[in-house]
């Protein structure tokens, strides 16, 4: 009894911890690229797939039709330009990416290692700042403070120079070493592009899982001169990799069940064995079958709510612990974060508790049909 009661303890707690495990890692992960590049990107329809912006007149009105949908927070214009930096002797080869006053530093503000974002009140002074990544700092043996120079490969070629504003460590690699933040002011100056161009808008929405609904949405209103890509179409390997998370979550769920049911079907069969003198007394006494198998069945559900409870408490205080301390690390080069995050949702851990039971319940069934099957006469003679 005690074994069944420790298998189902162990069985729901792992269950929870590797449901909150995954559920905080695709949660981080998603936010840490959602953060940086939107959730909805609309460029200019053409064939250009490089990180070289192609131009396109700002749209007030597509903003504000765009505003207008339930799923859509910010609409914000930005524009890429790939470029040189070239520091202490090092040289490291980057994408620029300018935003101006528009932008939602919000995500930003919470991944800065040292020093701030981009201040756009001053816009002459806010295109000589630029904010470079925590990777590429280490590179290049800059800090915050440095001044720095940066090559853009064009006729004729530009060379600009600038004082790092702030440094960043979103914590993906194809993020951390490619990109550095400055004004799409400075940008729109080296493409000679015309007053109120950009390269494209950056959307965000309320709502990851209303994803498609949003695109659905923009697409609506979206000019015929633009076409979208959502943040699952930009870093495909990335979500694929997240969606590989649920299968490995489904697998442990099966493996943890099952020991948890084989633990307790052992307990009933045991149990059933030890009072099979009380079974026959009870069928000579006029108990049905089903009367004597809901003794054991109620036994049994003691049993399973026992183990409930403590693996609730297992689960539960080690997702705590691991909430409130960081205890158990990761490499943050290989999983993206220094930590293992935990995610608990009550509706999931209610339905896992029911689920347990359910299960244990209909599959205990089985063993308890044994009762039907022992024969009063010989019962009450077997020792």
């Amino acid at each position: 009894m005690r074994i069944a009661i420790v298998g189902i303890m162990l069985g729901l707690g792992v269950m929870i911890l590797s449901l909150a495990i995954v559920k905080g890692f695709k949660h981080e992960i998603r936010n840490k690229v959602r953060g940086f590049g939107g959730d909805i990107r609309a460029v200019k329809f053409d064939l250009n797939n490089s990180y070289e912006s192609s131009s396109v007149l700002i749209d007030s009105s597509f903003i504000k039709r765009a505003l207008k949908s339930p799923y859509i927070t910010h609409v914000m214009p930005v524009a890429t330009k790939p470029g040189i930096i070239k520091a202490n002797n090092e040289i490291e080869g980057v994408v620029l990416k300018g935003v101006d006053k528009s932008y939602d530093w919000g995500y930003f503000k919470n991944m800065m290692v040292a020093g701030e974002v981009i201040n756009f009140a001053d816009s002459v002074e806010a295109q000589k700042e630029i904010m470079i990544s925590q990777t590429i700092a280490d590179r290049l043996r800059l800090k915050v403070g440095d001044k720095m120079l940066m090559y853009f490969v064009q006729e004729p070629l530009r060379r600009r120079q600038f004082k790092i504003k702030g440094i960043f460590n979103i914590g993906v690699e194809e993020v951390d070493k490619t990109f550095v933040i400055g004004s799409l002011s400075l940008v729109n100056r080296l493409n000679d592009w015309k007053p109120g161009e950009i390269g494209q808008y950056e959307i965000r929405i309320s709502d990851f899982d209303h994803l498609d609904e949003a695109a659905d949405a923009l697409d609506t209103v979206l000019p015929v001169k633009l076409k979208e890509y959502t943040i699952a179409e930009d870093y495909p390997s990335i979500f694929e990799w997240l969606n590989l998370l649920d299968v490995n979550f489904v697998v442990m769920l099966v493996l943890m069940m099952a020991v948890a049911v084989i633990n307790m079907i052992s307990a009933l069969l045991i149990m059933i064995l030890e009072r099979t003198s009380m079974i026959g007394i009870f069928k000579a006494m006029g108990a049905s079958n089903w009367e004597i198998r809901k003794v054991f069945l109620i036994n049994a559900t003691y049993l399973i709510g026992v183990g409930l409870l403590l693996g609730n408490l297992l689960g539960l205080g080690l997702g705590y612990f691991q909430q409130q301390t960081h205890f158990f690390a990761l490499d943050q080069a290989s999983y993206y974060m220094k930590f293992v995050p935990v995610e608990f949702d009550v509706l999931d851990i209610i339905q896992l508790n029911i689920g347990t039971m359910i299960v244990c319940l209909l599959v205990l069934m089985i063993p308890s049909s044994l009762v039907s099957r022992i024969s009063p006469v010989k019962a009450i003679q077997f020792k």
